[in-house]
């Protein structure tokens, strides 16, 4: 499908910067710009490539200014096409011009100027820091015409801005600066300049961030086009020489696109366009030499719990059971006292392992890829260190991780925080999750489950899966379910957060082994429905709560205050609706009613990050995504549910 903009979309300046598009390298690089091509945002560029897979980015192409001239040397009238906030007040509205813009497999900005068409397409390499550019120009007017492209670059790390002191040259077609260099191709006219500008970043001052930067330009790029002729401008940037020209690269990203479409075997169009936009999170890590998801775009990491979520609908549902096995092979080597990985650093230091999570979501992932694909030769490979997490689950590890006499799940101590609530601020945990988390204890009963299937798969000699398993629904019921409110208590802890309405109980659903009756099951989901449910995700807690946050925003402080104090957050959607179908049995109009609800996805896939779902919106009134513009595990686990949904329709559970 194709994402459609038009004049109406961008009425104002203000309007246009609203939504962007994102092209990914599968190294961890990107390219993000808003729709009328400004920057709003200190970590948006044209070209922000990744030197070592996959955090270690650098901004280098920033932003592009655009002008069209027209008419005989003298005499021409200046037309500029690109828009801009700059930091003295001043601006770019080039987007008067803009007729349409699109998003398919790439984006494509046309504008109109006195019989002047333009067609502006760009592209992205895949595992190269190679991004292109192509303007198409048909000149319909009865004067001459001259496309002049000023590309302005930053050579820093990610977020940051340049030196004051900080210089860029050019060789030939060769640019250096701060110690990095790019190179360039073009068939266009080069001349030299020597410009700097300094920018607005709108979207970075709302939420508290740095609201200026500045960028350098040493060359301009020009075109000249005949009255009632047409032309193409290309250009290419590339952290290493090619050969590809710029049409090359684009027709070789829409390939590419379209072969993962094919792949899925899905068939609704937002599901078949979600594929792709899963594929831009898969990444290759080069300290692990395999590959990796990214938890988010353009902040985030590749983190183990996130990877854990996201990973069956990034690639189980969406056939890509290779990268499946890659990804859990890594997380496998590194297995440390039962835990996994939260987050792999760079230089040789040890990753860190502060989730209580993400070891018992690995188990899940085994199961689900075996599930989907029947290859029993995988799970006999991750069997041994499956037994070494549920064995230390048992006995203890780091983190307060481990099983108490009562056969749950305990986790947490001191500042440590180990669920994905795991916001700190100094000595201030604004989420104290310290105790028996109930998302962890539906983990813990899911994975013993699995063990004692996999036993049975393997003919290996159960060690008491299935007995211990019995006592923990036995226990769990017990001490969690809150008759008067009709759900689960979000931990159990002896504090007043027990009884908090959570949307982390929503797991202890839609799992595929889990301990309610059916009738405590269905109460847990109207509730969670009632108090929790929003059309673009589940708030984190129920409004009524006196520590309820409405909004996220401003400085750093008061975003992580409200970060899971009421938030909502669009991945437990997922959990939500495959719970919603699991408690009404699978049937037609259940299935029915979830595909009603997920309709409004559209337009939120038209938002904020075009064709993609984003990290959070605010908790009170969700109207505009915040947080990560897009986010995997949002992706993933409403991934989950159109290959539900499919399958049901196919007659398959």
């Amino acid at each position: 499908m194709k994402w459609i903009y038009g004049k109406q979309d961008f009425k104002t300046l203000e309007r246009g910067q609203e939504n962007c598009y994102l092209m990914t390298n599968g190294l961890g690089g990107f390219s993000s710009m808003t729709m009328t091509g400004s920057v709003t945002r200190n970590d948006h560029a044209f070209l922000m490539a990744c030197t070592q897979a996959p955090n270690h980015r650098y901004n280098m192409v920033h932003r592009l200014k655009e002008r069209l001239f027209t008419g005989a040397p003298g005499e021409e009238n200046a037309y500029v096409l690109s828009s801009q906030e700059f930091a003295d007040g001043t601006r770019e509205e080039g987007f008067r011009y803009l007729s349409s813009f699109t998003y398919e497999d790439t984006p494509v900005w046309k504008f109109l100027v006195n019989g002047v068409e333009i067609c502006k397409e760009a592209g992205m390499a895949q595992g190269a820091n190679t991004a292109a550019l192509s303007y198409r120009i048909n000149n319909r007017s009865g004067r001459s015409c001259r496309l002049e492209i000023t590309p302005f670059f930053q050579f820093v790390p990610k977020g940051s801005d340049m030196e004051k002191t900080q210089k860029l040259s050019r060789t030939g077609t060769k640019l250096e600066s701060a110690g990095l260099t790019l190179y360039f191709r073009t068939n266009a006219f080069i001349m030299e300049v020597n410009e700097e500008e300094c920018y607005h970043y709108s979207y970075d001052a709302c939420d508290g961030r740095r609201e200026t930067g500045r960028a350098l330009a040493n060359h301009v790029l020009t075109l000249d086009v005949a009255a009632g002729e047409t032309g193409t401008l290309e250009i290419i940037y590339e952290m290493e020489p090619g050969t590809q020209n710029a049409q090359e690269i684009i027709s070789g990203l829409k390939v590419y696109r379209k072969k993962l479409e094919e792949k899925c075997g899905l068939k609704s169009d937002i599901a078949r366009f979600l594929v792709k936009s899963a594929d831009q999170f898969i990444s290759a890590r080069e300290s692990t030499g395999g590959k990796t998801i990214l938890a988010g775009f353009p902040f985030f990491e590749d983190w183990g719990r996130d990877t854990m979520i996201a990973l069956p609908g990034i690639c189980i549902f969406t056939g890509q059971y290779e990268t499946a096995r890659q990804i859990l092979r890594t997380f496998a080597v590194n297995e440390r006292d039962g835990l996994m990985p939260n987050l792999f650093p760079e230089g040789g230091r040890e990753p860190m392992y502060n989730t209580a999570d993400a070891a018992l979501l690995f188990i899940n992932c085994v199961y689900l890829y075996y599930e989907a694909s029947k290859d029993a030769v995988f799970v006999r490979e991750m069997y041994p260190v499956m037994e070494r997490i549920m064995e230390r689950y048992k006995n203890g590890t780091g983190f307060g991780i481990h099983m108490d006499e009562d056969g749950l799940i305990q986790a947490g101590e001191g500042l440590a925080q180990v669920t994905w609530m795991d916001v700190r601020v100094g000595d201030i945990l604004p989420t104290p999750r310290h105790g028996k988390p109930v998302e962890i204890n539906a983990y813990w009963y899911n994975a013993l489950r699995i063990m004692e299937r996999f036993c049975e798969l393997l003919h290996s000699k159960d060690p008491g899966y299935g007995v211990l398993a019995g006592k923990v629904k036995a226990v769990f019921c017990d001490k969690f379910w809150l008759e008067e409110k009709g759900c689960l208590k979000d931990l159990v802890s002896g504090t007043p957060a027990d009884v908090q309405i959570r949307c982390n109980q929503i797991w202890a659903v839609s799992l595929p082994f889990t301990m309610l009756d059916r009738d405590k099951e269905k109460r847990v989901v109207e509730t969670v429905f009632e108090k929790l449910y929003t059309p673009y995700g589940l708030r984190t807690l129920d409004m009524g709560d006196a520590q309820f946050h409405p909004f996220y925003g401003g400085p750093m402080l008061e975003r992580d205050m409200a970060y899971h104090q009421g938030t909502v957050w669009a991945f437990p959607l997922g959990a939500y609706y495959l719970a919603y179908l699991k408690v009404h049995d699978l049937d037609i109009k259940a299935a029915e009613t979830v595909r009603s609800q997920l309709e409004v996805l559209e337009s939120a896939m038209r938002e904020g990050c075009i064709g993609q779902l984003p990290e959070i919106y605010d908790g009170l009134n969700p109207v505009s995504s915040r947080g990560c513009f897009a986010q995997a595990w949002s992706v993933g686990e409403l991934l989950r549910v159109y290959e539900k949904l499919e399958r049901l329709q196919g007659g398959a559970q």
